[in-house]
């Protein structure tokens, strides 16, 4: 296969787990009871720093989605999802376009499970990158579902080179 190809097959495949990863948190934030839940995909593909703009209590919440593989391709776990680069400036420009809080969910898959962690941005201190084994561990954010069983054909979705 042609490293162009295989190039092609890798971009689809991160670009489905992270609009897998959006389905689940778009479902996640319904079971939390937030309200006037959108995806601002929706609206303008690749918003400034979020993915979803939804309300809880009278609260704006403007939320990076990260969704990911709980392992990397050498079997390591993945300890830390990134939010790219100017991700504090970025969400400040979100947070007064919406008059919002940024916050970020992080969305773990395995082959057979999935757990989910929610946050606010301001909780990492700085750090450009969602430090998901301190996620695990209660110390950063909080903990909306711990390894739940899915019931999907995750093969397409795993991180293991199988071109």
């Amino acid at each position: 296969m042609t490293l162009d190809l295989v190039n092609k097959k890798e971009a689809s495949r991160k670009k489905s787990l992270g609009e897998l990863g959006e389905l689940f948190a778009l479902k996640s934030l319904v079971d939390k009871k937030f309200d006037r839940i959108r995806n601002l995909n929706d609206d303008s593909m690749n918003e400034t720093f979020a993915d979803i703009f939804c309300e809880k209590d009278s609260v704006r919440y403007i939320i990076s989605v990260k969704a990911r593989n709980k392992f990397q391709k050498n079997g390591k776990l993945n300890t830390r999802y990134n939010l790219g680069k100017d991700v504090y400036e970025k969400a400040l420009a979100s947070e007064n376009k919406f008059n919002a809080t940024a916050c970020w969910l992080a969305i773990q898959f395995d082959h057979n499970s999935f757990s989910i962690y929610f946050g606010r941005l301001n909780e990492l201190n700085g750090s450009k990158a969602i430090p998901i084994d301190k996620c695990e561990k209660g110390i950063i954010g909080e903990t909306w579902i711990n390894n739940k069983r899915h019931f999907f054909d995750f093969d397409f979705f795993t991180n293991k080179m199988k071109y």
